[in-house]
C-alpha cells in the first residue's frame, strides 16, 4: 500500500478504488512501523469508502486493527447521506475514562498503599459477571439509562460538579431503552458499577510533572499530588447493544453488505428506522457508561473517607474530567451535520481537557485540545496495542511482569493472571511516542504527567 508523506507526523492514503476521500494517518515512523503489522491501513481503507464520508477517515497515533472500523480510527459520515455503523464505536460504547483529583501527598501515601489498594480492590467489582454496586428497579434502570448522570444526580448519587466535569454533562440527550433488546438489559441492569475486565482499570497514581503551571493550577493540580485514574464503559449491554444491531443491519441491508469491502463495516442508512433506534440505543450505553463510572468513582470516595477519617471536602475529592473514547456523536463537520464516529478516539477541541492513558504501569497524560481540525476534531485515546491478546498471553509470562512492575514500586492486583499478559507494557506502544506525534500534530498540548504507583486490573 503506497502512502504519501505529508510530515513527520502526517501521512496519506491516497484516494483509489471505492475510496471517496484520501485517508490520514497521523504517526511517527516508529509507530507507522507497528500500524503496518497489522490491516490498519486496509480498514482506514475500508472506512474511507462509506458513502456520505465528509473529510478524510483518519487513523490516530494508537491505531491498531479492531472489528470493522481500526481502533483509533474516526469518520464522520452525513446524517443525510451516509449513516451509523455500530462497527465504527465499537462493542465497548462509551468506554471511557475519568480522573479523580485529591489534595493527597504522594509521599505519605505511599506507606499506606497496600491497605487502601486492598480495601478499593474489595469494594469495587471487577473481572467477569461480577454484580453491581447499586440495584435499580427496572423504572429505575431505564431512567439512568435514559437520563444518565442526571438521574444519579437526582438520587443524590452526583454533584453538580461531576456533571460540569463529564463529556455530555454525563448524558447523551437522545437516548432511549426502547430499542433494547431483553437480553441486553439483563446483561446490563445488575452489573451497573462494576470495572468489568481486559483492558478496564482503576489506577493510583502521582502527578510526576506539570508541564503548564496556569492550567494546572487552575484545574486544581499539583506535582506530587495522588490522582485516581478510572477506565471502564457499558460491559455487556453495549456489547450485545452492539451485536444485536450488527446482526440486524446484516439481514435488513443485504444489497449495501454486498456493495462494502467488508461487511463489518456495515451501517444503518441515514434516515431509516434502525439508523435512529441504534442512534438511540447507542447514547442509552453511553449513559450507563457515565452513571458506571460515577458509581465507581463514588465507591472510592468512600474508601478514602473511611481509611482517613475525612470528608470528601477535606481531602480535595473532585472530579478533574470524564471522557470517552467509544461514540458517535451529531456534530457539524465542514458545514455538514455529521455521525462523527471516534472508536478508541478522544473527542479534542479547543481548550478541552483530554486524558491520554498509558499501559499498565506506563505514564499517562492530561492534556488541553489545541487544534484538531485536521483529524476531525479528535485525538488518541491511549497507547494503543502492537501484540493482540492471544499473542500477548502466548509470549509475556505473567509473573514476569508483575516482577518488572514490581522493581518500578507499582503494585498490581487483577482477577487473572492471562490479564497481566495482556495488559503488559510490551503488549503496547510507547505512549511518549503518541504524546510526541499528538503534540507535534498540533491537536493537543500536555498539562501534566502521571504515573502509577499501584494498578487494578478487571
Amino acid at each position: 500500500m503506497e502512502l504519501k508523506k505529508i510530515s513527520d507526523y502526517e501521512w496519506e492514503i491516497n484516494k483509489e478504488g471505492k475510496m471517496n476521500s484520501s485517508a490520514k494517518i497521523f504517526a511517527n515512523d516508529k509507530i507507522l512501523q507497528a500500524i503496518k503489522n497489522d490491516k490498519t491501513l486496509e480498514q482506514l481503507k475500508n472506512m474511507a469508502s462509506l458513502p456520505g464520508l465528509v473529510g478524510n477517515a483518519c487513523a490516530l497515533p494508537d491505531a491498531h486493527q479492531g472489528y470493522g472500523f481500526c481502533i483509533g480510527g474516526v469518520a464522520a459520515l452525513s446524517i443525510k447521506e451516509g449513516g451509523i455503523s455500530p462497527g465504527g464505536v465499537g462493542f465497548d460504547i462509551n468506554c471511557g475514562v475519568r480522573v479523580l483529583k485529591t489534595n493527597l501527598i504522594a509521599k505519605d501515601f505511599l506507606p499506606k498503599i497496600k491497605n487502601i489498594l486492598g480495601n478499593i480492590y474489595n469494594a469495587v467489582p471487577s473481572g467477569l459477571g461480577n454484580k453491581g454496586l447499586q440495584r435499580f428497579e427496572n423504572d429505575e434502570f431505564f431512567e439512568m439509562l435514559n437520563k444518565g448522570i442526571d438521574y444519579l444526580k437526582i438520587k443524590g448519587l452526583a454533584k453538580k460538579n461531576d456533571l460540569l466535569n463529564c463529556e455530555d454533562y454525563g448524558v447523551m440527550k437522545k437516548a432511549s431503552h426502547e430499542f433494547i433488546s431483553p437480553k441486553a438489559l439483563a446483561r446490563g441492569k445488575n452489573t451497573v458499577g462494576s470495572l468489568g475486565s481486559g483492558n478496564h482499570f482503576i489506577d493510583l497514581m502521582r502527578v510526576d510533572e506539570v508541564f503548564d503551571e496556569k492550567t494546572s493550577k487552575q484545574n486544581g493540580l499539583f506535582k506530587g499530588q495522588v490522582v485516581v485514574m478510572i477506565h471502564s464503559g457499558s460491559r455487556g449491554l453495549g456489547h450485545q447493544v452492539a451485536s444485536d444491531y450488527i446482526n440486524a443491519i446484516m439481514r435488513k441491508y443485504p444489497e449495501i453488505i454486498k456493495s462494502l469491502p467488508d461487511p463489518e463495516i456495515c451501517y444503518a442508512p441515514a434516515g431509516s428506522k434502525m439508523s435512529e433506534e441504534y442512534y438511540a440505543s447507542m447514547c442509552a450505553c453511553a449513559n450507563y457508561a457515565y452513571a458506571n463510572r460515577q458509581l465507581m468513582m463514588n465507591s472510592i470516595k468512600e474508601e478514602l473517607c473511611k481509611f482517613f477519617k475525612s470528608t470528601e471536602e477535606s481531602l480535595g475529592l473532585e472530579l478533574f474530567q470524564d471522557i470517552t473514547h467509544n461514540v458517535a456523536r451529531i456534530e457539524s463537520i465542514k458545514g455538514v451535520s455529521c455521525y462523527v464516529h471516534r472508536k478508541g478516539a478522544t473527542k479534542c477541541v479547543k481548550n478541552g481537557k483530554i486524558i491520554i492513558p498509558g499501559s499498565m504501569g506506563t505514564s499517562s497524560y492530561l492534556l488541553l485540545g489545541d487544534n484538531a481540525e485536521k483529524s476531525i476534531n479528535s485525538s488518541a485515546h491511549g497507547s494503543g496495542r502492537i501484540l493482540s491478546r492471544s499473542r500477548a498471553i502466548k509470549t509475556l509470562d505473567s509473573k514476569e511482569v508483575l516482577d518488572s512492575l514490581s522493581k518500578k514500586g507499582i503494585m498490581v492486583k487483577s482477577s487473572s493472571k492471562n490479564i497481566v499478559s495482556e495488559e503488559a507494557p510490551a503488549a503496547y506502544k510507547d505512549i511518549d511516542d503518541v504524546i510526541e506525534v499528538t503534540e507535534n500534530s498540533g491537536f493537543a498540548k500536555r498539562i501534566a504527567k502521571l504515573n502509577p504507583f499501584a494498578v487494578i486490573n478487571g
